[in-house]
């Protein structure tokens, strides 16, 4: 299976060209998520931006650990 097999006559890949996140597999060209436009991009970037929002509250400074000067 490839992006778009009207456009890309490029046989699919089985191990380079295996996508993470939509479980499909992709010549070596459209093997990126951004290439394929991959339906579970959004969903990645999601459960990212919410580990990441995670560290940050964990790493807050709270007033009361500030060393009075």
């Amino acid at each position: 299976m490839t992006a778009n097999p009207t456009q890309c006559p490029s046989a699919a890949q089985r191990i380079v060209g295996d996508c993470p996140h939509c479980q499909k597999c992709f010549c070596s060209t459209h093997r990126q998520p951004e290439a394929h436009n991959c339906s579970g991009m959004q969903a990645c970037r999601d459960a990212a931006f919410q580990a990441n929002k995670e560290r940050l509250e964990k790493e807050r400074t709270v007033a009361s650990k500030i060393a009075q000067a």
